[in-house]
């Protein structure tokens, strides 16, 4: 299995605290594949992708992306590589959606440069694969939550990333853009982007991840096939909490033993 990000022994502890947010922890997030990272609050999962983005470096270990050290991209390659769909943002300013989705050609374009017509059709061709053309003149400022997560996505998408790291993307969604967004995943996953995504629904995970890791108590409890994680027993331990998991139609859900 080829791995688009490696990572060996990787401990994080954060200033003035003696537990470590991460400790020795050992991945391979497989190429072209989904990956869906699971655990309770406070387990590091952020911390996690924090380090993916290398908004922070590790205390030990190493991390390796397509084979090259992490630490050997510029910010240029790595922007060029790998793009976020943050779970929220905060001011928003009155950019149009397209100007907005511009902002994901940022690392193809030199210092105070403006976006060429190939960038416009590129970032247009983004909010269409999301499907929010219809809406490409509007104001960000006027959108709905839903709406809004999509811009996030097409942003992300403008970027052209071999890698689309996603942090919660479907946590404030109502059921309908909910099932819109899991669409949408599994399309890029069809087109060999390598996607990797942190959620607290074992069933958004069921709907789309190849792969799943499980972080508890800043380590590892598992990584591996889907269909081996999402078990009762191993979802009982990292949750905490009994756990059951049951078919309905073609789907299998996740729900915890009241």
């Amino acid at each position: 299995m080829k791995c688009a990000y490696r990572l060996e022994q990787v401990t994080y502890t954060y200033p003035l605290r003696e537990n470590p947010a991460v400790s020795n922890l050992d991945l391979c997030i497989p190429e072209g594949r989904t990956t869906v990272l699971l655990g309770p609050n406070g387990a590091g999962k952020s911390t996690l992708m924090d380090l993916l983005l290398r908004w922070r470096k590790p205390d030990h270990g190493c991390i390796h992306l397509f084979d090259a050290p992490l630490a050997s991209y510029t910010k240029r390659s790595l922007g060029r590589t790998v793009s976020l769909v943050p779970q929220e943002e905060g001011a928003r300013f009155s950019f149009t959606v397209l100007e907005y989705v511009l902002f994901g050609r940022s690392p193809y374009l030199h210092e105070l440069a403006s976006p060429t017509h190939a960038d416009v059709e590129i970032a247009q061709a983004a909010i269409t694969q999301v499907g929010i053309q219809e809406i490409a003149h509007r104001p960000i400022t006027t959108l709905s939550g839903g709406e809004h997560q999509l811009v996030l996505l097409a942003r992300a998408l403008a970027q052209q990333p071999r890698v689309l790291l996603l942090d919660e993307p479907t946590s404030s969604l109502d059921p309908g853009n909910t099932a819109k967004v899991i669409r949408i995943l599994r399309q890029l996953s069809e087109q060999g982007i390598t996607l990797f995504f942190t959620t607290h629904d074992p069933t958004v995970a069921a709907d789309c991840a190849h792969h799943v890791a499980m972080i508890s108590h800043s380590e590892l409890l598992f990584s591996g096939p889907a269909t081996d994680a999402l078990t009762p027993p191993l979802l009982s331990e990292l949750y905490g909490t009994p756990m059951e998991t049951f078919r309905h139609g073609d789907r299998l859900m996740v729900t915890r033993v009241h």
